[in-house]
């Protein structure tokens, strides 16, 4: 089953449909056979449909506000869900209603397309690391996304049509943590604790493989001492481990084994006689560590295939979620409002309307007009008709489109018939309002005003375009025809049928004829018909029967050029003299043929044309009018609320600059009493050297005095209003030094936060303590030494204490928070003993990022040949966190201590 195969693009019409048949013949229940033939070939023409309305342009134009993988490739292969029931339609517009309210983007990231994954693994494959990681990751992303729905939810109601998505789906969190709990997916390794075996295949294998090398050391060391290398080398050839030596020394390993060469011949890497079992059974335990590895692996692509169904339910969900929010984020690009459903009932009042749409644009007109949509590029597919259906075809209206479309059908017409020039945008309307019903049945908004109503249609059927084919030897003519009859086949009751140019391509009397019937034939048929045409018989319809209605393109005598708007209950003309006049037709020709006009159009049908365009120019003229003033209406409301909103930001903007020149001002008056109480200090000390010990009580009574003038000077008057919502006692922070009451003012530090009761936990020296925060005064505040500290006898301490007020703040600053206790624990140590050197980089990286700031780290590296030592010495040093490192000492040889900044 491939992704997204639940969302079909087109609706399955009714089972209890009947075959139409010519009117002189009974109707016949379908077969078994003929509704399957029938339902293939309503998906046929839907598909094509689609095509000629440019619904894979705009789909290519909704990708660009995806967010996964699979809702591009969904976007931009036009496979996005279409409504198969009003109901579905209704729950597509009600999740873009919920996407558009929710301010916040959703994260989608982590997300992927597992499908293949999944696939394979349900034919039995044994999936790789990356794809079992793969699994796992959008496994918890998407329980991410229903998290932060949740969280939305919690603050309001408005996305609960998208938590209905996902509130049934299995989120496999099992399959997660088993994955989780056998793969590393940062290293892409299968852990030890996957399995029992395979963790004591890799303990035995760790041993055998510093036994081994061990034992190859020492012969590359005895090697190195009779000359037979440069240096002592272990390495490893053809899965084996051996030393080096010079071809010329081969003696000193007469039972060895040559492995392998230099590219010169003149060094051998050789296996000892002694290292011979040892490399067999590293062989064989590397052999087993595979196997199990793989017999993991197959463990778990077996589960995945066992969940393979909730899984590809979940993606379905995941996707459906994305297009939401796209959908969501399309409707914001292009301004767009949500169309209603309207009933299409016979029996409501002749005034109500089953289509009422006002200021429609096509929504790939609003490309050039807008902004690109961040994203892929745009895309728009050429249309296959005429020129005026040529949608953003840029040479119809130089500068001036999108002209917005207004379609007005009363409720009980069934069929509309379109005339007009060419060139006029018949077509183009005509494939707006298909456009308008695909992306209401697909839960899109339209980029329209006030509030669009629309029927829902279970098929939407056009013939536009030149159906000639050489291949099936049809004509023009015969294209059209056959289209139509396959069309006729598959519509229902409620179905929407837009043909252009009907009955075009033969002779004009035939043409009529035939159109005539097949409108008369599709009035009781369908739900809806839209037909352009030139035939003036056509619009003679509507005097017979009230089911079907006129509507005109309208065209500018004065400037001999269409407007692009739709006069709805008129005939329109062709203008085509007045066309060919403008384009440069012989004079003579332009006379001949109005007297050829003349002599086939009756009495007094131009004036009766010319009254009907004057009466109808003169109510669109009265529309504008009260346009005009309700707009002026709407742009004085909307400059008296700019004006509240001004006056509301420059209050907070006022605010905000009161409080910084407040807070400025204190600053400058700390600044100030800091200097006075510097100077005073300073003073006291200048005058203590110059004077005796005599003296010493006076001068210091004297530095306390003006300390306290100082402080009394610039303490709040009593008047000066308080917020009694503030505590009055001070809010200790933790490494603050605060002054503590009962143990006479004594300085101590501040260990702990302050808790629930009001206390807080202090060191003095080493003695720790709880007390009150009552009992705790700031040192910021200068008249809590001066005023609160009692009088010592002691002249030291009195002097300490007044030189703690100027140093009060560099103390403060720059008091360093110093080094954990220096003691090893299993948590702050890494051995790196027996592995190799790219093994125990990756270790101490590892450590090293794991630890927090101002921590130490051990690192147990032994001695050996000093290869391994080295290199962690090397690797300390260019580390960005070590401050600096100890080597190893008499109490820890063959151990480096790290300092992490």
């Amino acid at each position: 089953m491939k992704l997204g195969h639940s969302l079909l693009t087109w609706n399955t019409p009714p089972p209890n449909l009947k075959l139409f048949r010519p009117t002189t013949t009974p109707y016949v229940a379908l077969s078994a056979e003929s509704e399957t033939e029938r339902v293939k070939l309503a998906e046929s023409l839907q598909s094509e449909t689609l095509k000629i309305l440019e619904w894979p342009s705009v789909c290519t134009q909704l990708s660009a506000f995806t967010s996964t993988s699979m809702g591009l490739t969904a976007a931009q292969s036009a496979s996005v869900p279409l409504g198969r029931s009003p109901s579905e339609s209704r729950r597509l517009l009600a999740q873009t209603s919920a996407a558009v309210a929710i301010s916040q983007p959703l994260d989608f990231s982590g997300i992927e397309d597992i499908s293949p994954i999944v696939d394979a693994s349900v034919a039995g494959e044994m999936l790789s690391i990356g794809e079992l990681c793969s699994v796992r990751r959008t496994l918890r992303s998407a329980r991410s996304l229903i998290e932060q729905l949740e969280e939305i939810s919690s603050q309001s109601n408005l996305c609960s049509p998208l938590l209905e998505i996902l509130q049934k789906c299995d989120f496999l969190m099992e399959l997660e943590q088993k994955i989780e709990f056998c793969v590393d997916c940062n290293f892409s390794i299968v852990l030890d604790q996957a399995s029992e075996e395979l963790e004591l295949i890799r303990s035995e294998r760790k041993a055998n493989m510093e036994n081994l090398e061990s034992m190859l050391k020492q012969i590359s060391t005895r090697i190195f001492r009779a000359g037979g290398i440069d240096r002592p080398m272990v390495t490893k050839r053809r899965s084996r481990m051996c030393v080096a030596i010079r071809a010329t020394h081969r003696s000193l390993l007469s039972n060895g084994v040559i492995l392998d060469s230099s590219s010169s011949g003149a060094t051998y890497f050789m296996e000892p006689r002694e290292a011979v079992d040892l490399n067999n059974l590293e062989v064989s335990l590397s052999n087993s560590e595979k196997m199990e590895e793989q017999a993991i692996l197959s463990f778990l692509s077996t589960e995945i295939a066992k969940s393979s169904r909730q899984i590809k339910y979940l993606l379905d969900r995941v996707l459906e979620v994305d297009l939401a929010f796209a959908r969501a984020a399309h409707a914001r690009w292009m301004n767009g409002v949500c169309p209603n459903f309207s009933s299409g009932n016979e029996d409501y009042e002749d005034n109500t309307l089953s289509v009422d749409v006002n200021g429609m644009k096509h929504p790939l007109l609003l490309e050039s007009s807008l902004r690109k949509p961040f994203g892929p590029s745009v895309s728009r597919s050429s249309c296959s008709s005429d020129q005026e259906s040529n949608i953003g075809n840029s040479d119809i209206v130089p500068g001036a489109f999108p002209v917005p479309v207004d379609i007005k059908i009363g409720n009980g017409v069934k069929v509309v018939v379109i005339s007009g020039p060419n060139t006029g945008g018949k077509t183009a309307s005509m494939k707006t309002l298909g456009l308008a019903s695909i992306m209401l049945k697909a839960g899109l908004y339209l980029p329209a005003q006030n509030n669009p109503q629309l029927p829902w249609f279970d098929l939407v059927l056009a013939d536009i375009g030149d159906q000639q084919s050489l291949e099936q030897s049809l004509s023009t003519f015969s294209g059209h025809i056959s289209r139509i009859c396959k069309i006729l086949k598959v519509a229902s009751e409620r179905s929407l049928v837009l043909l252009d140019e009907i009955g075009s391509g033969t002779d004009p009397s035939e043409g009529v004829a035939l159109s005539a019937s097949i409108l008369q034939y599709l009035k009781d048929r369908v739900n809806l018909a839209v037909v352009t045409t030139h035939y003036a018989d056509l619009t003679l319809l509507k005097e017979k029967d009230a089911r079907f209605e006129n509507a005109a393109m309208e065209f500018s005598l004065e400037s001999l050029q269409p407007t692009y708007r739709i006069l709805w209950g008129s005939m329109g003309e062709s203008n085509a003299l007045n066309i060919a006049k403008t384009i440069g037709f012989d004079g003579k020709i332009i006379e001949r043929a109005q007297s050829w006009v003349k002599k086939l159009t009756p009495e007094k049908m131009q004036k009766l044309n010319s009254l009907l365009y004057q009466s109808l120019a003169e109510e669109r003229n009265k529309l504008e009018t009260q346009a005009e003033r309700a707009a002026s209406l709407h742009s004085d409301i909307l400059e008296l609320y700019n004006e509240i909103r001004d006056e509301a930001d420059d209050l907070d903007v006022r605010e905000a600059a009161l409080k910084a020149k407040e807070t400025q001002q204190v600053q400058q008056k700390l600044e100030v009493v800091k200097a006075e109480i510097d100077a005073i200090v300073q003073e006291f000390e200048k005058q203590l050297k110059n004077t005796g010990p005599e003296d010493y009580n006076v001068l210091l009574k004297k530095s306390e005095s003006a300390i306290a003038s100082v402080v009394q000077a610039h303490q709040l008057s009593e008047d000066v209003p308080v917020n009694r919502t503030t505590s009055n006692f001070h809010i200790p922070q933790i490494g603050e030094q605060v002054l503590i009451k009962g143990l006479g003012n004594k300085l101590a530090t501040v260990v702990e936060a302050p808790s629930d009761d009001n206390t807080v936990l202090v060191q003095y020296g080493k003695i720790r303590v709880r007390v009150n925060i009552s009992s705790i005064n700031a040192l910021v505040d200068g008249n809590s030494v001066a005023a609160s500290a009692p009088r010592s006898k002691k002249q030291g301490q009195r002097v300490k204490r007044l030189k703690n007020l100027r140093n009060l703040s560099e103390t403060i600053n720059n008091e360093e928070v110093p080094y954990g206790a220096v003691v090893q624990t299993s948590k702050n140590t890494v051995d790196l003993r027996g592995m190799r050197v790219e093994e125990a980089t990756l270790h101490v990286d590892m450590a090293i990022n794991t630890r927090g700031s101002k921590s130490v780290l051990f690192i147990i590296h032994g001695m050996g040949t000093g290869v391994l030592k080295e290199h962690v010495l090397e690797l300390l040093r260019k580390h960005p966190r070590i401050a600096k490192f100890e080597q190893e000492s008499p109490m820890n040889y063959g151990c480096t201590v790290a300092y992490i900044k």
